[in-house]
Formats: structure tokens, sequence, C-alpha cells
């Protein structure tokens, strides 16, 4: 159905996530894929959506000049917000360990933006997952890490990997957008630009 309607646009992703490539794919969205490198560097008073929202439309500045009238961009970002603070991803064993114990029997939030840029006009919409770890052991913690080696991850961890199959026990809102696009929104935000 959406397909059909995108038939004239040209869907260009600036992700290299395959976790976002997978779920355009399974929602019948032809895409192509356009990353550029983007200092991924927010404005310290902004919080929580704000730096996401900031982050999404920051990644499409470097295609504005560029996009062609029936062209639409979709750039995004994620962040975990836990203690009124973002947690990116980690760059090292020790800073993932740190991201995960402090996870740990609490619930934090996960916070998706997604920016719809053509030729004349940008969108961006973001959604707002709510979610609960167990209290995690340390070894736990660094079989995971070991294994499965989450440093692509905001706040270490992949929903739907083994820590999310043995460490969380609830979720508020979409799943969808903890592992990394709050589809839902996709969906709805392409059909109303491709019904104007």
């Amino acid at each position: 159905m959406l397909k059909e309607k995108l038939k004239e646009y040209r869907i260009i992703l600036a992700s290299g996530s395959p976790r976002r490539h997978q779920f355009l794919q399974e929602m019948g969205i032809p895409f192509t894929i356009d990353l550029r490198p983007v200092k991924e560097v927010y404005p310290t008073h902004l919080k929580a959506s704000e730096i996401t929202n900031y982050l999404s439309e920051l990644k499409a500045e470097v295609f504005l000049k560029e996009l062609k009238e029936k062209d639409i961009l979709i750039t995004s970002d994620t962040i975990v917000w836990h203690n009124d603070k973002a947690l990116g991803k980690p760059e090292r064993t020790a800073e993932a360990i740190e991201m995960l114990e402090s996870l740990s029997g609490t619930t934090h939030k996960v916070i998706t933006s997604v920016s719809f840029t053509t030729s004349r006009s940008q969108k961006t919409v973001h959604s707002t997952t709510g979610v609960t770890f167990k209290k995690l052991n340390r070894e736990e913690i660094e079989y995971y890490i070991e294994n499965y080696r989450p440093f692509d991850k905001a706040g270490a961890y992949g929903i739907q990997e083994w820590i999310g199959l043995i460490g969380i026990t609830r979720v508020e809102g979409s799943y969808f957008n903890v592992v990394g696009l709050p589809t839902h929104m996709v969906y709805k935000s392409l059909l109303e630009i491709a019904s104007r």
C-alpha cells in the first residue's frame, strides 16, 4: 500500500544501522542508503527529545542543497535517557559496564527522533519508550559485553539481544523504537508526505 504511494519518490536513508535497514525492508519501503560523516555534537542545555531532534536534523543538513523534488531523506538519532542525562554509544568496555550497571534494576527511557526532509520542508517526530531492567549482576554484564560487543548501541545494549531476553522485565511504548526506529511513526509520516 505505502510502496504504491511512494513509487514516484526516492527514499534516502542516511543510516548505517542494519536494524533500520531491515525495518524499512520489512515495511515494503524501497530505499537507497547514503551515509555522510556528521560530528554528533549538541548544545549542552538540550535535554531528552531535544537532543535527538537536534541530532536527527543535524544529520540532514549535509544533504539539503542536493535534494531533488521527489526525494525524501530519512535521518534519525536514538539515545538512552537516564538520571537526567543522555547515554550514547560506549567507546570502551569499562564505559559499557558502567552504563549497564547504572541501568540495572531501574527504568530508563529510550528516545528516537526521525526527520523527514524534502527539498521544501522538514518534519521531525520522536517516540519515547520506558524500559525496565532487572538487577543485573556483574557476570551477566561482562558476559554480554564480551559476546555481543554492544559498542554501536546507545546505552550499551540491544533489546533484541541476549541481555534483553534475560534482563528486561517491562517495556512501556514501542518495542521497535528501542530497537532503533519507531516504525509506526515512519509509516504514518511517509503516508502523509506521499498523500500531499
